[in-house]
């Protein structure tokens, strides 16, 4: 079996489609949330342009603790409400940052970061932790990023089980 996707093509809400059916069939019956987040953050690291850092931050002991990612090294803890990814789990609520730099309180792990998106994980009412992605080209997140990207974190939770 080969886990080589092929690129995604057409419109945004397009590429998002044909992303979804790529994880799908990249996790298959698989139910552990690691090994699927490993893979989901691989995926779209890999399919998604103009990226320099996809992964997942989980919730452990009330702060966000660095999981599976794509991407340099980063933060390891991040406090529920500072940054970005603090933001999204504090609100549970998509954070779509077009200029990190006018964000307040944005940390930068990777100073080469311009803009970013982050997705809260919930699953039966109870935050998980969240997908984030990060780019170097400032407005690269859109509302069509926002829908593809909570429709493919729905898949990771619904495939592993967590709802």
């Amino acid at each position: 079996m080969s886990f080589l996707a092929p690129p995604l093509e057409g419109s945004r809400p397009d590429q998002y489609a044909q992303l979804h059916q790529q994880l799908a069939l990249l996790i298959g019956d698989e139910r552990d949330f690691v090994a699927n987040m490993a893979n989901m953050a691989a995926l779209i690291f890999h399919q998604l342009p103009d990226l320099n850092w996809a992964g997942f931050y989980l919730l452990k002991d009330g702060e966000l603790v660095l999981g599976p990612f794509q991407g340099k090294p980063a933060c390891i803890r991040i406090a529920l409400g500072r940054g970005v990814c603090g933001t999204a789990a504090a609100t549970r609520i998509t954070q779509l940052v077009p200029d990190v730099h006018a964000f307040p309180g944005h940390i930068a792990c990777d100073a080469d970061s311009r803009s970013e998106i982050v997705v809260p994980l919930i699953a039966a009412g109870r935050l998980i932790g969240v997908l984030d992605l990060d780019s170097p080209k400032p407005g690269r997140f859109d509302e069509d990023d926002r829908a593809g990207l909570e429709a493919a974190a729905g898949l990771l939770l619904d495939a592993s089980l967590l709802n």
